[in-house]
C-alpha cells in the first residue's frame, strides 16, 4: 500500500501537503480530469446505442456535477469503497478528504473542541491523539438524501447514514484537513469508524519519500518505522 497526497505546493499559495493511506478496496475518483479523457469518455458516449443514449448523457451530466460539487467545497480525495458484508452481499461507502479554512488559529480551535468533546461525551465528538497531532472524532446518523426526481426510489434508500468525521490542523496553516466517511451499511458502523481511524493515523505532513537529510541509518531507521509502520499496523 502506498501513501497518497496532492502535490507539495507552498502552504501560502495552495493547499498544504499531507500524505495518507487507503486501505484495500477503494477506488479514487478522479477530481481532475484532462481534457483528453474527457473526449474520449464523450466519444465512448457515441457509440452507445441511441435507445440508451439519453441515459449514458443523463450519466455523464451527473458525474460533472459531482466533480464540479467536490471541487467547489476544497475535496482533494473521492474514494469508493466496496466491501463483502455476510448481512447483504456487499457494503458500499464513500471517504473523502478536504481542507477547510478555520476561524484563526486551527490548532487553537481543535484544542478547544477537543476539550469540549473531553468534558461532553454526549455530543459524538471525542479527542484524538494522532501521529499528526491532536484532532477529533464527530459521529453522527445523518438523514440519507432523497431522490426529487425519482420519488418512487425513496421507498428503495436508506433512511439514514453513518457519518465520521475526523478533523486535524494543518502545520503553520489555518486550515484543517478534514477526513469523512460515510456509509448507509448502519450495522457496519463500527467497521467503518475503525477504517476511518486506521487511515487518520497514517495522515503525515512529512513526505515518506524524502530521504534522509544527512544519510544516517538512524534517520532512514527512524523513517521506515514512521508512516509506512503506522500503514503496516492499521491496514496489514
Amino acid at each position: 500500500m502506498t501513501l497518497t497526497g496532492p502535490t507539495t505546493v507552498p502552504l501560502d499559495t495552495r493547499r498544504p501537503s499531507f500524505w495518507y493511506g487507503l486501505p484495500v478496496g477503494y477506488m479514487s475518483l478522479d477530481l481532475n480530469p484532462s481534457a483528453e479523457q474527457l473526449t474520449e469518455l464523450i466519444n465512448q458516449l457515441r457509440e452507445v446505442p441511441e435507445q440508451a443514449r439519453s441515459e449514458t448523457d443523463r450519466a455523464l451530466r451527473l458525474y460533472a456535477g459531482i466533480i464540479n460539487l467536490l471541487n467547489s467545497n476544497n475535496v482533494q480525495e473521492c474514494a469508493l469503497g466496496l466491501h463483502p458484508d455476510e448481512a447483504s452481499g456487499v457494503t458500499v461507502s464513500v471517504f473523502t478528504v478536504s481542507t477547510v479554512a478555520a476561524p484563526g488559529n486551527a490548532k487553537l480551535v481543535v484544542a478547544g473542541l477537543a476539550a469540549s468533546a473531553a468534558s461532553n461525551c454526549n455530543e459524538g465528538v471525542r479527542p484524538l491523539a494522532l501521529p499528526s497531532g491532536l484532532g477529533y472524532l464527530s459521529e453522527k446518523l445523518v438523514a440519507a438524501p432523497r431522490s426529487s426526481r425519482r420519488p418512487d426510489l425513496n421507498q428503495t434508500l436508506p433512511s439514514h447514514i453513518w457519518q465520521g468525521i475526523v478533523a486535524v490542523p494543518a502545520p503553520a496553516s489555518s486550515e484543517l484537513i478534514v477526513l469523512q466517511m460515510v456509509t448507509p451499511n448502519l450495522h457496519a458502523a463500527d467497521d467503518y469508524r475503525n477504517i476511518l481511524l486506521g487511515i487518520a493515523r497514517t495522515l503525515t505532513f512529512t513526505d515518506p519519500e524524502r530521504p534522509a537529510t544527512d544519510g544516517s541509518a538512524a534517520e532512514d531507521s527512524e523513517a521506515l518505522t514512521g508512516a509506512a509502520a503506522t500503514m503496516r499496523n492499521d491496514f496489514g
